[in-house]
């Protein structure tokens, strides 16, 4: 066991919270004086200060907070090309701009085939008629004086095959459009050319293997709702229906923040400062919740170069790591009082991550502080910042609040009160987790058949876990038995 997860267990024996600190600016999982991880300083009311509902709330009711915080700020739509859609959200029903498909296609390689055969083959590699004149066999009457393809038959591509005259074939690929006369798709497994005809074991049915146009929509039908995630499907479905550009829900810009002296942006850690973990991690994690990350500044612990980035920002969200708690060089508390901003989430009754604060600044942008260690920075991005960015991009609120832990023997139901369009999923716990005495814990699973597995090196300081992690469970206070259901937490690219 290590010294961490002794700590953690002689605290929770004791009935106290984590006695190792995830409350200082270092994102590499060091520590500032202090060892404890404390609760927020005590702050003067004011204007835009801190509210006694906004400290120390629940996890339920933090993650409710940050969802009405997004909601009242909901992006602007944009038009942009197929190309750059990918991850925003449809700020509209997508409609179909034409048929699916737009005419009669050939559902398989074959031939398309008139009546209910033998059939003469318009196809001069089969030996039989010249493909110049094949219009003129039979008693045509007005079909034409060429054939309805090509001399490899109809491909996909061609315009307007010719009509295919009663008694003939003619080759055709699939997606090709069926040429007028025809009855049928034979299968090019299912005919053969002998004695300069084609025959088949059976007459195909009428209509079979040709898609009708309109078969899968008709222009003008709604074929998404507003809000759908645009997936590589659904870019693909755009393009079929016809469109070159999508209207989505614009995304938040977000700047992020990295704070501490002790961070080093490269090579081996040394001389007692440690490698920063935040700065490559929480970028790449907010673009993979929607948001627009325009830069990501190491400002250290300059108490005036932080007060300077909160007031000139012009991000929607201003994310930071660490100097959450009340260190001597935790510095985000005094820089929000001396802006006047309003704390609206001022400490979590959560393990790890309990000193993150969620605030509003005089500027209208909000501020989602994260503490300084990395699995406690997760903790603050997913109890925070991603309730946020889902209510701003309609993606509804992530704000389930479980009242109860839910049983049974199967995995990844959706249950709990319903939020909006969010419900968060649940699983069965496969393994041990040492609850809490008062405050929910997060833990990295990973699924394992039927549920879900607990992982080792889950400390605040530690990535190890959450790397390999496919959720975070939601451990209510009290902890629950193996067995029990709880509810999760997916991450972005699970």
């Amino acid at each position: 066991m290590s010294g961490d997860e002794l700590a953690d267990a002689l605290a929770l024996a004791n009935g106290r919270g984590d006695t190792h600190g995830d409350t200082h600016g270092t994102a590499g999982g060091g520590g500032r004086p202090g060892g404890r991880e404390p609760g927020p300083a005590p702050e003067k009311s004011g204007p835009h200060g801190p509210r006694d509902g906004a400290r120390h709330r629940d996890w339920p009711a933090a993650r409710a907070a940050a969802a009405r915080a997004g909601a009242g700020r909901r992006a602007e739509p944009a038009t942009v090309p197929l190309d750059e859609a990918l991850g925003h959200r449809l700020a509209a029903p997508l409609t179909a701009l034409t048929d699916l498909p737009a005419f009669d296609t050939s559902a398989m390689d074959g031939w398309a085939v008139s009546g209910p055969g033998p059939w003469e083959p318009l196809d001069p590699e089969d030996g039989t008629r010249d493909a110049g004149n094949a219009g003129n066999a039979g008693n045509t009457g007005n079909a034409g004086d060429t054939a309805p393809g090509t001399p490899h038959g109809i491909l996909a591509g061609d315009d307007r095959p010719a009509p295919l005259p009663d008694g003939h074939a003619v080759r055709i690929a699939t997606g090709a459009r069926i040429p007028p006369g025809t009855t049928a798709v034979l299968r090019s497994e299912y005919g053969e050319v002998r004695d300069r005809r084609l025959r088949a074991n059976g007459a195909p049915q009428h209509g079979a293997d040709i898609r009708p146009r309109g078969q899968e929509c008709r222009a003008g039908d709604h074929l998404l709702p507003g809000g759908t995630p645009v997936t590589p499907a659904v870019l693909g479905l755009a393009a079929a229906a016809g469109w070159d550009e999508l209207p989505v829900v614009g995304r938040l810009r977000v700047e992020i923040l990295v704070l501490g002296d002790e961070l080093l942006a490269s090579g081996i850690p040394t001389g007692g400062r440690v490698r920063d973990a935040l700065g490559p991690m929480v970028g790449p994690w907010l673009t993979a919740l929607g948001a627009e990350v325009t830069a990501t500044r190491r400002l250290g612990d300059d108490a005036g170069a932080l007060y300077a980035a909160l007031e000139g920002t012009a991000a929607d969200l201003v994310v930071t790591t660490g100097g959450t708690a009340a260190g001597p060089v935790d510095h985000v508390h005094p820089s929000l009082r001396r802006l006047g901003a309003e704390l609206l989430v001022d400490g979590v009754r959560v393990r790890p991550g309990h000193p993150m604060l969620l605030a509003r600044l005089p500027s209208g942008a909000h501020l989602v502080g994260l503490p300084g260690n990395p699995l406690a920075a997760v903790s603050g991005l997913l109890t925070l910042a991603e309730p946020l960015l889902r209510a701003a991009t309609g993606a509804g609120p992530s704000e389930a609040r479980p009242t109860g832990q839910p049983t049974g023997p199967r995995t990844e139901q959706r249950t709990g009160p319903r939020t909006g369009d969010d419900v968060l999923p649940t699983a069965v716990l496969l393994g041990e987790v040492q609850g809490h005495p008062r405050d929910t814990r997060l833990v990295p699973v990973v699924q394992d058949g039927g549920g879900v597995r607990p992982l080792r090196f889950s400390g605040p300081a530690m990535l190890r876990g959450i790397a390999a992690a496919t959720a975070l469970a939601v451990v209510p206070p009290g902890g629950v038995p193996t067995g029990a259901g709880v509810h999760l937490l997916r991450l972005p690219w699970a």
